[in-house]
């Protein structure tokens, strides 16, 4: 975890990014907890499926989460114009220039 403005590869320490997102802390009486998290990085553009690695990472810290992202976002690169798109109402269809999104996830590191 770091602050907000961080770069996800320095976060990482130089091994593979394997989730990005934004989390708000909350604090009570037995300490604190994960009030709400979700994947939505427009740098990194994760697919929800990156949650286990979420879970992981604040299981081993013994914070309580919710168990899954509280606002899920999916991402798709439009293969024809190269625009970032965020999924809305299952509409996989570029709001830039109306090409057909794909179903998987498309923003490879590689």
């Amino acid at each position: 975890m770091a602050p907000r403005q961080s770069e996800h590869v320095a976060c990482a320490a130089g091994q593979d990014v394997l989730a990005a997102g934004e989390i708000t802390f909350g604090e009570n009486s037995d300490g604190y907890f994960v009030e709400a998290v979700s994947n939505q990085s427009t740098g990194y553009c994760p697919d929800p499926d990156c949650w286990p690695a979420v879970a992981e990472a604040l299981d081993r810290l013994d914070l309580p989460h919710p168990g899954g992202f509280t606002a899920p976002l999916t991402f798709r690169r439009c293969p024809a114009c190269g625009e970032r798109n965020i999924v809305r109402d299952a509409d996989f269809t570029c709001a830039l220039c109306a090409a057909d999104l794909p179903a998987a996830w498309n923003f490879d590191v590689a």
